[in-house]
Parts: C-alpha cells; sequence; structure tokens
C-alpha cells in the first residue's frame, strides 16, 4: 500500500474524518449520550432584519459548545450579548446539558463570560506573542 498526504479543501473528505471520528468515540460513551449532535445557532438582528450578532454553538454529548460568539461593536455594554447567552444557557438545560463550554482571547471577552458565571480552567501563553488563550466553562447544575 502506497500512502501520501495532500493538503486540499474538500468537503465530502472533511465530513468523512468527522464520521470516523464520531464512529470511534461513539464506541467509548454511554448509549444514552450517543447522536447527542445538534448545532444551535443563535442571531441578533435589527428593525430591518440585519444581523447585529449571535451565537454558533454545538451541543456535544452531555455538554454545549460556544464556537462563536460575537456582538457588533456598537451594540456592545447594552445587554444583549448576557441576553443572548442566557438564551443559550436556557436552552443547554432544556436539552439537558451538564455545563457548556467556550475559549476566548485575553483581548476578547474574559471579563464578559467570568461576569456571566464561567470560570477558566485552563489558559496558554504567548498566543500572537502579546495574549494568552483562556478556556472557561460553566456547569449549569449550578444555575
Amino acid at each position: 500500500m502506497s500512502l501520501y498526504i495532500t493538503k486540499e479543501i474538500n468537503k465530502e473528505d472533511k465530513q468523512k474524518i468527522n464520521d470516523e471520528l464520531y464512529r470511534f468515540n461513539s464506541k467509548h460513551f454511554p448509549v444514552d449520550l450517543r447522536g447527542r449532535y445538534e448545532e444551535i445557532n443563535l442571531f441578533i438582528k435589527d428593525e430591518k432584519s440585519i444581523v447585529r450578532g449571535g451565537i454558533l454553538a454545538e451541543v456535544c454529548w452531555n455538554w454545549l459548545e460556544i464556537h462563536t460568539f460575537i456582538i457588533d461593536e456598537d451594540i456592545r455594554k447594552s445587554g444583549t450579548g448576557t441576553r443572548l447567552l442566557k438564551e443559550l444557557e436556557k436552552i443547554a438545560l432544556e436539552k439537558e446539558c451538564d455545563f457548556i463550554k467556550v475559549d476566548t482571547l485575553s483581548f476578547q471577552a474574559l471579563g464578559f463570560y467570568e461576569k456571566n458565571g464561567y470560570q477558566v480552567f485552563g489558559s496558554l501563553d504567548n498566543v500572537g506573542r502579546d495574549y494568552k488563550h483562556y478556556y472557561l466553562k460553566k456547569d449549569l447544575n449550578k444555575c
């Protein structure tokens, strides 16, 4: 057998890798948690239906993971981000998730997450040379 490495953007091959990892992982998780993958995307829109922010997240087994969270700069500190985050937490509870996890950089939203009850469980120094990368978690059974 001859094997080689390629670098390409290929949706089918990417899906195969994701499917293989899912099959492997499923062998190790309790039966009641298998198949618990679901995208959860929430958006803030203005009166003209223009997107002003949102959260892209995913339920995975017994947790919810935030992948992307952004609010337009001119509406930050208005409570909009907190409203959006609370709605996501409500959905996570409805989906019987035990916790939410998220990561953020030191110049992004560390204080915002901490203010909303998220706790740092790890960090990396020397990110972009001058920053830190934080990993946070919020246990939902304590909400």
